[in-house]
Formats: C-alpha cells, structure tokens, sequence
C-alpha cells in the first residue's frame, strides 16, 4: 500500500534515488490488485510493492523504466488477456490503468513529500487523480491531494486549477470509503489509522498486537505489571504504558474511532477494565472470556451501576467464530473481528459465538 512505499523515496538511503510511483488508478472486470495498489520502480529494474505480479507488471516496470529516462508522467493501460498472461498461464481478463510518475519536476517531488508527511500523522487522506482527459473533460494526468476536511495540500500535473467537480466528488473519510473511479477521474482514500488499546501484555495480547500493527491499527498496551509493557515484548507498540487499572484507564486518551481489547491475567482485572472503558465512548470494546466469566461479570457492573445499553455492545466473548484453541488461532480470530467492525461497521450475529 501507499503508506508503506513513500517512506522509502524520502528515507536516508533511498533518498534521491531515481524511482517512478506507479498507482493503479482503475480496474475493470477480475485483476490481481485493486485500484489503490502502488508500486515503486527504480531505475536499475529493482521494486518495492507490486501490482500482481506477472507479465503486466514487468510491462509497468519497463514503461516504469522508460518515464525516468523521459522525465514524463503518464497513464498506461493494460489489457488483461493472452498479452499479459500470468506466469502459470492463468488469464484474468480484466482491465488496468496505471499512473506512472518518474517524480521529474519539482511539484511531483513536493507532491509525494507532503503525502508522506500528511500519512506519517496518521489522520488519512484523499487522492483525486485525473487519469482521461476524454472522459472527464479535463487535463490529465493530474493528482490532487486532500487532507481529511478535503482542503487541498498539493497538486501535481498539469498547471490546470482544481475543477469544482472534483471537491464536490471527495468522500467523507468517516465512512471509510473504498477506492473508486468515474468519468476519468480516480478517487484514492488512504483511511485514518485507529487506535487499538490493548489491556492485558500477556500471550494473547502480545499476539493481537503484532497482527493488529501489520493491520495498520495504532497499537497502545496497556498493563500493571512493568516487565509484561516493554519495548522487548512490544517493540510495534506506539505507546506502552505500566500501572494500576484504576489510575491508568481514567486518564487514558479514548476517542470515537479508539478500539478497546481487554484480554488481562484474570477475572477482576478484566472486570476492572471494562468498568472503565465501558462508558468511554470506544467505537469498539471486546472482553475475552467465556459465557459464564462474562455474565458473572456483567451482573457485577449493572449492580455497580453501568447501564445495560453499554455492556450490549461490549463484544464478548472476543473474537469471530473459528473454532478457536490456540494463542495464535484466538488472535487471529479478534484480528478478524477488529478488521471487520473497522470495514463494515458493527457486526451482526454473523460469524460469532453467543
């Protein structure tokens, strides 16, 4: 993805290297990567990235290759069938259309400087590429970078204006938008990481960590005992905080999209953390457990006063349904469950074990 490749062109070995960004900006019918994949193409042939693999990919290498000789950015499109056939022979049939940009004028640079910068934040953001000219009646290609309130940061391209339809076209980074593309122009979010809030520095929480951190989620840990929070243990951690459950969760920072896990040593201490998250307005607050620990605990905080309404959202026990044994199978299974309430919303009764 994006996030991870531009770091590379501004890093203290690869700065100035000469590489091309190559963006697949729509597809059409089956493909092996969706509009948003990125590539990056340096000038002796070497990647980083992909866009699928086989024969069309070193066709975007070699055209790639080309625009950093030219200096020229450009649009290629690519026709998935017998041309382009993938290495086992295996014929998609679907349609690409890859930006190419060899980063050669000044505003290109400026362009994916600010996009790293911005990404680095963590708050998302949105690409609006104009990639044909005939079927959006406009100059291209044409990037246009927006920040999350969709005020426009940077532009590269023609020396063109943003059109209106453009501004109009961006999408609310709430909704946590899918790649789209109409009319020749690409729409490209990149979505704002979210926090995962992690209480309990044990086996599962150790787990879930390196899983949710490959997942893109801002990983805090949170737990009482110093040796369970270090960086040794924790070394995807953003944040890892040691102490008592009711000094540390009051203070702790709890936002709208803020993801709660709480997988601690024991039954109070679980009991505890949820008391505290509960009612702080998490997108998403899950408890391990089993059925009964769950409800001996639920008795106790509606007896301690939290309202029903609160402990009816709190997923538990944890993690979707897949027959769960191991470590590593339960961390896969809330890994799962974090992914899907972060993409689709709250889950339903689907793919859960009440």
């Amino acid at each position: 993805m994006i996030r991870n490749l531009l770091p590379l062109l501004f890093g203290p070995v690869t700065s100035g290297r000469p590489a091309a960004v190559c963006r697949l900006v729509e597809t059409r019918g089956s493909t092996p990567q969706k509009a948003g994949a990125a590539m990056l193409v340096y000038a002796d042939g070497s990647q980083a990235g992909t866009l699928g693999g086989g024969c069309v990919e070193a066709e975007v290498k070699r055209k790639a290759i080309a625009a950093i000789e030219a200096g020229t950015m450009l649009v290629e499109r690519f026709q998935l069938d017998d041309d382009y056939g993938w290495d086992d022979g295996l014929i998609c049939g679907g349609r690409m259309q890859v930006l190419i940009d060899p980063l050669a004028t000044e505003s290109s640079r400026q362009y994916y400087a600010k996009f790293t910068e911005l990404l680095a934040t963590g708050q998302g953001a949105i690409e609006a590429i104009v990639f044909d000219a005939e079927a959006s009646e406009l100059l291209a290609p044409d990037c246009h970078l927006f920040d999350r309130d969709h005020r426009l940061l940077a532009r590269s391209g023609t020396n063109a204006g943003t059109p209106a339809a453009i501004t109009i076209a961006l999408p609310s980074l709430e909704s946590r938008p899918a790649p789209s593309a109409t009319h020749g122009i690409a729409l490209l979010p990149v979505l704002p990481r979210c926090r995962l809030v992690i209480v309990g520095g044990g086996h599962v929480g150790q787990a879930v960590a390196r899983l949710a951190a490959d997942l893109d989620f801002i990983v805090w840990i949170i737990d009482d005992r110093a040796e369970y929070v270090t960086e040794l243990r924790f070394p995807m951690a953003e944040r890892r905080v040691a102490g008592l459950m009711g000094e540390v969760l009051p203070q702790l920072e709890i936002a709208s999209d803020t993801y709660c896990l709480i997988v601690t040593r024991g039954h109070n201490h679980d009991e505890e953390a949820l008391y505290h998250l509960v009612n702080r307005g998490a997108r998403y607050v899950g408890m391990i457990g089993s059925h009964r620990k769950i409800r001996l605990i639920f008795d106790d905080l509606l007896a301690a006063g939290i309202a029903a309404e609160l402990l009816e959202k709190v997923h538990s026990p944890v993690g979707l349904d897949i027959g769960s044994q191991t470590v590593p199978e339960i961390a896969i299974s809330i890994a799962a469950e974090l992914v899907a309430c972060r993409n689709r919303g709250r889950l339903g009764d689907w793919g859960r074990d009440r």
